[in-house]
């Protein structure tokens, strides 16, 4: 199997690569070999914490932490934010049982072969690059979070004012080189092997600033011998 899939998002049969990175919720280095060997593990990689979507996919991937220790996986949540500033946030926004890395240059992201995906004029080439009339057509649907249906940039901006998020320059920075990166989740298996995963990339672009469901999460974990 190879290591590396720079050209896709890594598929179930494929190896997840080692990737090493500095510890959010505790000190030190946390990497994808620490679980190699040990135990199965769900690699959520998302986007910087400035990302609304990707704040409500980490907290929904936290909220399965208990359920999916019972059946013998630990989760790994991957955020495209420096190290800090990442801290920081979860300080005054914690998840219990949260095991959370930062990723500001987003090795982990290419290793596991997600796109950072460009905004051009009129030109779409998925998934890597879509035009911005393509994205202002796009319609973002969360009931329970928005008031109807709303297009991208209206969505951004509803959720980050229902949030209070208040911006800095490192999630300035974040953006400036990461707005266009694709996410995923990939459930590996204890020898470090994909056998489910959740990107973006699926379909064309379909899931979108979406999650996978969690009876979808929790589906997959059941179907793997740990």
């Amino acid at each position: 199997m190879q290591e590396n899939h720079s050209e896709r998002p890594l598929q179930p049969g494929d190896r997840a690569p080692n990737v090493v990175l500095d510890a959010i919720t505790r000190q030190g280095k946390i990497a994808i070999d620490d679980f190699r060997g040990q135990k199965p593990v769900l690699v959520g990689l998302f986007r910087g914490l400035h990302c609304p979507f990707c704040r409500r996919q980490i907290a929904a991937m936290a909220e399965l932490t208990d359920a999916l220790q019972e059946k013998g996986i630990d989760s790994l949540t991957v955020v495209n934010t420096p190290i800090d500033r990442a801290r920081l946030y979860f300080r005054y926004h914690p998840l219990p049982n949260l095991l959370a890395a930062s990723d500001p240059e987003r090795v982990s992201h290419k290793a596991f072969g997600l796109p950072n995906l460009q905004f051009t004029e009129d030109e779409n080439d998925w998934p890597h690059k879509v035009s911005m009339s393509t994205v202002s057509s796009m319609q973002i649907d969360m009931p329970g979070e928005l008031p109807a249906p709303m297009g991208v940039m209206a969505a951004v901006e509803y959720l980050d004012k229902a949030d209070g998020y208040e911006f800095t320059e490192d999630d300035t920075q974040m953006i400036a080189t990461g707005h266009g990166q694709l996410v995923g989740e990939f459930l590996l298996d204890r020898d470090g092997v994909v056998r489910w995963c959740f990107t973006e990339v699926e379909d064309g672009g379909r899931h979108m600033f979406g999650g996978p469901a969690p009876r979808e999460v929790m589906s997959a974990a059941s179907n793997m011998a740990v």
